[in-house]
């Protein structure tokens, strides 16, 4: 536990920062961070090599490449639930979601599958917010003024008198986590999954950047493939 920390801790699905602490030859690998109460955050991991004890100063990096894989996924998250509710509805709310620096995972109200169409029609859509390269702006307020910006709050979530509201292209929500300065930061969005977890709760899976470029390219592999087992 450190009495100031650039970690990011895991909150709103989103998972915690990596990284290391260091001070001189003794090292600590951060795996994880969590809160241990609202403004105490708990590093997790590994001592390297040397020793650490109260007290001591210390270095604290985060791994910006997983830092910032995390968050081309959260604020994609953002912008695929605003898709999500303008092509399968205004009945869909977020039941749950896991971010990331692989993929992010959505969990949303929706009574049957969503189609192949769907699915093209949202990922046109994401894109276009990505190709527009709008700037994030984040604002923190309270949270009467917050209603009245439109911002979307998620159901049963409970909020401060205080929250951030986020605007991420066209989508505006409640949020805390860590995201890109712009939406072209995000590079490129593909859907890679999508089902059932419950009655009336579906999952969709989606990767960006660099991870929804290998896919693509292992979907091609596969399709070569193919391509020569049937001539």
């Amino acid at each position: 536990v450190l009495d100031s920390t650039p970690f990011y801790a895991e909150s709103g699905g989103q998972v915690g920062d990596q990284g290391v602490i260091a001070a001189g030859g003794n090292r600590f690998v951060v795996e994880d961070t969590l809160k241990i109460k609202a403004d105490v955050f708990g590093h997790h991991g590994q001592l390297e090599s040397g020793s650490l004890k109260v007290g001591d100063a210390v270095e604290a990096q985060v791994d910006t490449a997983v830092r910032a894989a995390t968050m081309r996924n959260h604020s994609v998250t953002h912008i695929m639930h605003k898709a999500l509710r303008e092509v399968l509805g205004g009945h869909v709310q977020q039941k749950g979601s896991l971010v990331n620096a692989d993929r992010t995972r959505f969990d949303f109200a929706h009574n049957a599958p969503v189609t192949a169409e769907q699915i093209r029609e949202i990922e046109a859509r994401v894109n276009a917010e990505i190709l527009a390269n709008t700037a994030t702006d984040a604002r923190v307020m309270d949270i009467e003024s917050a209603q009245k910006t439109g911002a979307m709050m998620l159901f049963g979530e409970k909020y401060g008198e205080t929250v951030r509201v986020l605007d991420i292209g066209t989508s505006r929500e409640l949020c805390g986590g860590t995201h890109v300065q712009r939406t072209g930061d995000i590079g490129l969005f593909k859907v890679v999954g999508e089902g059932g977890v419950a009655a009336g709760v579906r999952r969709i899976e989606a990767v960006t950047g660099e991870r929804a470029l290998d896919y693509i390219a292992s979907v091609q592999d596969r399709a070569r493939q193919v391509a020569q087992l049937v001539k």
